[in-house]
């Protein structure tokens, strides 16, 4: 089952956001669209996405502030980040790229450079999980942690080493919400550890 990827895009244009969210949902993504850096937190705190698409020159808080906030929130800075911008100058480039973003694009831009940035973002992601995985699959039998979890929690272990969250996590499993939480909750306990990103960091370590 093919897990469709969730885009946030933040820009005070208007036009541009129809533009945009109407190609990238052509193009099989599911597509938020806000108009500024409040709304796209507000919205994060419900429904968290796996790429943001962000203008820099907007009111109030700007692209920089924005991708500063993601930064300073776990669950929330790794959440890879595209900046669209009018701002062309190499220093802000380098600013933005200083901040953390994976790529960055100044306006008027082509829909099909965009789409294939994307896509490298993702496919660079996916072979950082696949490596996660092998790494997890090679572990030694007598790891001191590993043996104590059940085959049901090492394959939720897996799934979270691969980024899915906890909804995607009782899809993929066919199990229900409230189950997945509970094995994290176990995993959490075994390993004592306080987070998902702490629990995974340890793993891969």
């Amino acid at each position: 089952m093919k897990i469709i990827k969730k885009l946030l895009i933040v820009d005070d244009d208007e036009y541009l956001l129809k533009l945009l969210s109407s190609y990238l949902i052509t193009e099989g993504f599911f597509v938020h669209t806000v108009a500024d850096v409040e709304s796209a937190l507000v919205l994060l705190n419900q429904d968290k996405p796996d790429l943001i698409i962000t203008d820099i020159m907007m009111k109030k808080l700007n692209g920089y502030d924005f991708i500063k906030l993601l930064k300073l929130d776990i669950l929330l800075l790794d959440i890879p980040v595209i900046f669209l911008t009018a701002k062309g100058m190499t220093n802000d480039r380098i600013k933005g790229y200083n901040l953390g973003c994976n790529a960055y694009l100044t306006k008027p831009f082509n829909p099909e450079e965009l789409l294939a940035i994307i896509k490298n973002i993702f496919h660079n992601i996916n072979i950082m999980q696949i490596n996660s995985i092998h790494n997890l699959n090679n572990i030694h039998t007598e790891n001191h942690i590993l043996q104590f979890l059940t085959y049901r929690e090492k394959t939720v272990l897996k799934l979270l080493l691969k980024g899915y969250m906890n909804k995607e996590i009782a899809i993929n499993l066919n199990i229900s919400l409230r189950n997945v939480e509970k094995y994290i909750s176990r995993l959490l306990n075994k390993t004592k550890t306080r987070n998902r990103t702490e629990l995974v960091k340890l793993i891969l370590k």
